[in-house]
């Protein structure tokens, strides 16, 4: 889960870029970088840390230029992270070209040795992002006519990566001289928006994972590049797109809704929030069909992504709904936390309890997803040490069964705590008088009774079904070795910022 962002505008960029990764940094909380763009020199400052935490004042006044792009990370598919991956990555060969991505490609190790033996490009990193890179130059370099470059060009290099790399991404690039490319995946898993500003110099654009950074910086939103879609904003503040793979299909990650996207964000066409709304509302609809007998005193979200389902749960049930938990908002999101210690450990510094919401009561607590179940027992205890009678617990989501492989680094089978439990033994474990889980069908609808045309999403989490095709019992294999050996080596990882003014030849 990361969060993208590139800007061609008719003034400096510096500012928005900073601010559109504010907007985005709940999609990644490890690294942030900036790259700017000012007569064919490129301007880069990227670390390690919040996005407050990586930029200075010193630092905005060394990104000059109208054109750039940002990037918010946090390790994928169970990478252990560190300074040196942080993005955009930079080539210099044959284009100066930087680039950052969303997403995980499945096919990163047999694309190295590709790089290595066949197209004779070196990766430095465990980064697929740095992999995307070359991939996406060396296709580059092969499209060109005596190395210049046309949309057309950029087009069918773009067509040439699609061809080659497999997996999730949306991907930002920026090529000096050039402009700023866009593209996402055939299937669409990842999302990526355009926005526009008419200003009396001219149309200015804006690409950005979520729409809540083109409200927000003043934009207006255009549409979502469509999977398998690639767009290019020239430096001259031309719009140029095209669709660049045969068979595309839109298949968004649907945990993107649940918990991953801000509810003020709408993607492919559908409002977050109205989808939570919506899967509020399929949860009365099954404790009203399955769970009858439970009397509910009092609904109690836990903040901040559960709050519209659970106000619309307790409109429904036609019961109180109240705040019963105060979030501490200096802490980082536990879902991304490493280290099952660190995880539990946060959970009490992150949410407080207002007793008198629990004292004597039967709670209904309601979260967006359970996932290893750290947190949630932790919450269910709280619960009755502030003096609740009965704990009953509500997922908008379907038990968490499978690893996500498409940019979230969801834990291994073993780390998931639905995965090989039933319902009634999850409920045990954490504590709860009552577990109500979400079906997936329902979920599905919640989405889609908000935007039609979603036909189809990426569920893989839910059911194990992978839909690139191509997610193999060895690659899941090898993820859960690699998280198991960084979390057996407890690696301490450094951090770090870099300067970099990088002289590119268009």
């Amino acid at each position: 889960m990361c969060g993208i962002l590139g800007v061609v505008a008719r003034s400096p960029v510096n500012q928005l870029l900073y601010d559109g990764l504010l907007l985005l940094q709940h999609r990644g909380q490890d690294a942030a970088g900036i790259v700017t763009s000012e007569r064919n020199t490129l301007h880069m400052q990227k670390g390690s840390g919040m996005v407050r935490d990586v930029f200075r004042t010193r630092n905005m006044r060394a990104l000059p230029g109208n054109v750039g792009i940002a990037h918010c990370r946090y390790p994928t598919a169970g990478s252990a992270f560190n300074s040196a991956e942080a993005q955009p990555f930079y080539v210099n060969s044959p284009f100066g070209i930087v680039l950052g991505h969303n997403g995980n490609l499945i096919n990163s190790e047999a694309l190295k040795e590709e790089m290595f033996r066949q197209d004779l490009r070196h990766i430095n990193t465990n980064s697929d992002s740095e992999v995307l890179l070359n991939v996406l130059a060396h296709e580059l370099e092969k499209a060109s006519v005596r190395l210049r470059l046309d949309p057309q060009t950029i087009f069918a290099a773009v067509a040439q990566v699609h061809r080659r790399v497999r997996g999730a991404y949306a991907v930002i690039a920026m090529i000096a001289g050039y402009g700023v490319l866009a593209f996402r995946d055939p299937y669409g898993i990842r999302p990526a928006v355009i926005g526009y500003s008419e200003t009396p110099q001219g149309t200015e654009y804006l690409v950005a994972s979520e729409s809540v950074a083109v409200d927000a910086l003043g934009f207006r939103l255009l549409r979502d590049i469509a999977p398998g879609e690639a767009v290019l904003i020239d430096e001259e503040g031309s719009l140029h797109a095209q669709q660049c793979a045969p068979q595309a299909s839109l298949n968004p990650c649907i945990f993107e809704y649940v918990y991953l996207a801000r509810p003020d964000s709408l993607m492919d066409g559908a409002s977050v929030y109205e989808a939570r709304l919506n899967m509020g509302e399929k949860l009365v609809e099954k404790i009203r069909r399955q769970y009858r007998s439970l009397e509910i005193d009092v609904v109690i979200p836990i903040p901040d992504s559960s709050r519209p389902s659970a106000l619309q749960l307790a409109m429904g049930l036609d019961v109180p709904y109240r705040e019963g938990f105060v979030k501490n908002r200096y802490i980082g999101r536990t879902f991304i936390m490493p280290g099952q210690a660190l995880r539990r450990r946060s959970v009490r510094q992150k949410l407080n309890v207002i007793a008198m919401e629990f004292r004597g009561k039967n709670v209904l607590l309601v979260d967006d997803s359970i996932v290893r179940g750290t947190t949630s027992r932790e919450i269910v205890q709280m619960a009755r040490e502030s003096g609740a009678r009965k704990v009953f617990f509500a997922s908008s989501a379907p038990p968490v069964r499978f690893p996500n492989v498409y940019g979230i680094d969801m834990p291994t089978r073993a780390e998931l705590i639905a995965a090989h439990r039933s319902e009634a033994e999850v409920a045990a474990e954490i504590g709860a008088d009552a577990l109500i889980y979400q079906d997936l069908e329902a979920l599905k609808d919640a989405v889609r009774r908000v935007n039609p045309r979603l036909a189809g999403f990426e569920t893989s989490c839910f059911d194990g079904h992978y839909v690139t095709g191509d997610v193999t019992s060895d690659y899941l294999l090898a993820i859960e070795t690699r998280r198991d050996a960084a979390r057996d080596a407890g690696e301490e990882l450094d951090g770090g910022q870099l300067d970099l003014n990088l002289v590119a030849t268009p």
